[in-house]
């Protein structure tokens, strides 16, 4: 039986809003870096006030490159969200699956600190590595929902 710990809702929510942000944000200083020129704009006072005999000032030229930072940082933002969206731990008969490159056998796991699981929503996996070095796993439930059914299922496999 396999017990499967999606990426958490919150982590993907806070990633829209993110994305959310710098589209507007791009929106805003676009307006006024390149559309406050034109009569009918509400922000015609603003071109007015930084733009003197043709040369733009250093808030117009800001405003003018900005909105490509922000662009960038939000497509940025939704490219991170569509590769980690199907992040998942999963617990299955011998391992942790973290990723695909990280698996935790249970045999190697030496202890689980759930002292503030409770508290703070995180546990701390003690195992040893393919070397033989003792690494700290930290999970959060931060990251992923259904934290506490993986914990329960590997404080049963390891006693």
């Amino acid at each position: 039986m396999a017990i499967e710990a999606p990426l958490s809702k919150h982590k993907k929510m806070n990633y829209k809003i993110y994305i959310a942000v710098c589209i507007l944000a791009a929106a805003v200083f676009a307006y006024d870096g390149y559309l406050s020129k034109y009569k009918w704009s509400y922000r015609r006072s603003f071109f007015e006030e930084h733009v003197k005999e043709g040369k733009l000032d250093d808030t117009m030229k800001w405003n003018r490159r900005l909105p490509f930072v922000f662009g960038a940082a939000g497509i940025a933002f939704a490219a991170w969200l569509g590769f980690i969206k199907d992040k998942r731990l999963l617990a299955d008969e011998h391992e942790l699956i973290i990723s695909a490159k990280e698996k935790i056998p249970y045999d190697a796991i030496q202890k689980i600190d759930k002292t503030y699981f409770d508290s703070k929503g995180h546990f701390i996996i003690t195992h040893k590595d393919q070397n033989g070095r003792e690494v700290n796993r930290k999970l959060s439930d931060r990251n992923y929902d259904n934290l506490g059914a993986i914990l329960d299922y590997l404080v049963a496999r390891i006693t």
